[in-house]
């Protein structure tokens, strides 16, 4: 098989923590790979390489046939996730509650992944479900109808900053902190952790009887029951990211990038969490670096994220030396998952054919459903999918909110970026005739939410516009799309509070009145203060319409419009 170059990134490592005692060394090789916000993707999507090549990647037949290669390489080799393995998922796997992407995950071998929030999205027992088994989901219709006897996850979901709280009834932690995996006589030793964000990004009801505590002090609490326990290295999982600072020119294979934002929360965990963490495998960004960030005695360590959707692994390769308990050496690279390539010389798994095969069976009478055709092949999420710009698909979804609710009144829709999870199509699955059908509108809208209608005061919506940059947002903007007849400007450099002038909204061309009140659409996680928008809990004249789901809405619209459609951004949002 043709394969794209693969750069390694390599620390050499003194004894650490871990080491018992100067004992003849005996060096031993383990490979230990990292999928991260896979979020249910069975089938390939497309991805553009460093390179500039446009392929198909990921997909489970692809990734399967990375981690047997790596296998028959060095039998060492263990797969660990690093969370948001399921949730948000496209309709082959989303519409079998995930079912498909956990039995794929089995097949694989994967032994360990963190918590990502995207594990939260249906609450905590449906999460146990998704654990444990069974058939007792809080959506019926969806669970079980892949496999009618569900039998769970055989990797084990883990978190040290996830405990129950004191409204929970509840002592201790629902999942473990880390786990010790057994790699052919070697003790390696996976610590998880999930961003303590998870409350302001989920639906706060499934999570109000747990804690998420500071991620890098609940690690650190663990590592001395670790460190008794005599492991040959550490690793952490987490999920929460980093993005790349401003202007730089990194990727995801450039080796040691030094360019982590310092707005990153993973940049200050990782220069907080105990030096005998050999490596750190993180997530939850979506970007794809391979990166070093200084322990806290100031060395660097190896802080590594794949992309997402499975197009990228995170590979490290550790020399161990099994007598004393210590990592040696770490190297670190991101390997392309090129389904092109896989499918071109025939080593795809065929075991994973079977599940795609099989959950393309189940969902393909709804989704081959044709809803509409655009005036162009796709219209897209935004340049690399970035959630701190305005976006054609972004200004589309925010008006078909707007149109679908005019009989609630509404003037202004508004659409959290986070919840649109692919283009429109996606460049693998563009149609004759520029068509979509009800997979590629599910594949944008995977998550269930309903549309609610409410009333805001233009001060309000000011200082909604200002929790896009403040906050729980302020090191991972999110801003809001919003639809036609509504605009603004903004200027990053100032302060929280001040990015926005209010003479500087305008509605139908008019700056908007302070006191005056405005008729909003938007989805029903927004409106419980989703995403940190907090403003939006205080809104009058709530209407939830639970009948009016945001895939109803945007089937809607296209219907109405779609051949008048086109992959433009309509720079309703001006940067100052």
């Amino acid at each position: 098989m043709k394969t794209l170059p693969v750069l390694l990134l390599t620390v050499s490592l003194g004894l650490t923590a871990c080491t018992t005692g100067p004992l003849t060394p005996v060096p031993t090789n383990v490979t230990i790979l990292g999928l991260n916000d896979f979020h249910g993707n069975l089938a390939p999507t497309s991805f553009t390489t460093a390179e500039g090549a446009k392929i198909s990647a990921g997909g489970i037949e692809a990734i399967a046939a990375e981690v047997n290669a790596a296998r028959k390489a060095n039998p060492n080799t263990v797969l660990v996730g690093g969370g948001d393995l399921i949730g948000a998922s496209p309709i082959n796997s989303g519409l079998l509650r995930d079912e498909p992407a956990v039995y794929a995950l089995n097949g694989m071998g994967m032994k360990v992944s963190a918590l990502g929030n995207h594990e939260f999205d249906q609450g905590l027992d449906e999460l146990f479900r998704m654990q444990n088994g069974g058939c007792a989901s809080n959506d019926p219709s969806k669970a079980c109808k892949y496999d009618t006897t569900y039998t769970g996850a055989t990797f084990k979901w883990i978190g040290a900053n996830v405990a129950y709280n004191a409204t929970s009834g509840k002592t201790g932690t629902p999942f473990a902190p880390y786990i010790i995996q057994d790699v052919n006589g070697l003790k390696i030793a996976f610590v998880g952790a999930v961003t303590k964000s998870t409350p302001g990004i989920v639906s706060p009801d499934g999570v109000k009887m747990l804690n998420f505590t500071d991620e890098a002090a609940a690690v650190n609490k663990y590592i001395p029951e670790i460190k008794a326990k005599k492991p040959d290295a550490i690793i952490m999982l987490i999920h929460e990211g980093g993005e790349l600072a401003e202007g730089s020119t990194d990727k995801y294979n450039t080796v040691g990038c030094k360019t982590l934002s310092i707005k990153s929360a993973i940049v200050d965990i990782a220069k907080r969490v105990d030096p005998a963490v050999s490596a750190i495998i993180s997530g939850h960004s979506h970007q794809g670096y391979n990166c070093l960030v200084p322990d806290p005695t100031g060395k660097d360590r190896i802080v590594i994220q794949g992309d997402f959707y499975g197009h990228l692994l995170q590979r490290l390769d550790l020399v161990v030396d099994k007598a004393n308990h210590r990592v040696m050496q770490v190297q670190a690279a991101n390997l392309v998952v090129n389904y092109d390539a896989r499918k071109a010389d025939g080593t795809l798994d065929p075991n994973m054919t079977s599940i795609l095969t099989k959950t393309n069976e189940k969902v393909a009478a709804i989704k081959n459903v044709e809803i509409a055709k655009l005036g162009d092949p796709q219209i897209q999420r935004g340049i690399s999918n970035a959630r701190n710009t305005e976006s054609a698909l972004g200004d589309v979804i925010a008006d078909a909110l707007v149109y679908t609710t005019q009989a609630q009144g509404s003037q202004i829709g508004l659409m959290n970026p986070g919840g649109i999870r692919a283009d429109l199509p996606d460049a693998t699955a563009i149609k004759a005739g520029n068509a979509v059908n009800f997979g590629d509108v599910f594949a944008v809208h995977p998550f269930g939410n309903t549309t609610t209608v409410l009333t805001l005061t233009g001060q309000q919506i000011k200082d909604l516009l200002e929790q896009q940059w403040s906050g729980a947002n302020a090191s991972a903007v999110k801003l809001l799309q919003v639809s036609a007849d509504f605009s603004y400007k903004y200027t990053l450099s100032n302060p929280d509070g001040q990015r926005v002038n209010i003479a500087d909204i305008t509605f139908k061309g008019a700056p908007i009145s302070a006191t005056a009140t405005y008729r909003v659409a938007t989805n029903n996680f927004l409106a419980a203060g989703g995403d940190n928008f907090t403003v939006f809990k205080n809104a009058t004249n709530v209407v939830q319409l639970p009948g009016l789901s945001d895939t109803d809405v945007l089937s809607t619209y296209l219907k109405a419009f779609g051949p008048n459609l086109k992959n433009v951004v309509q720079n309703r949002i001006i940067k100052l």
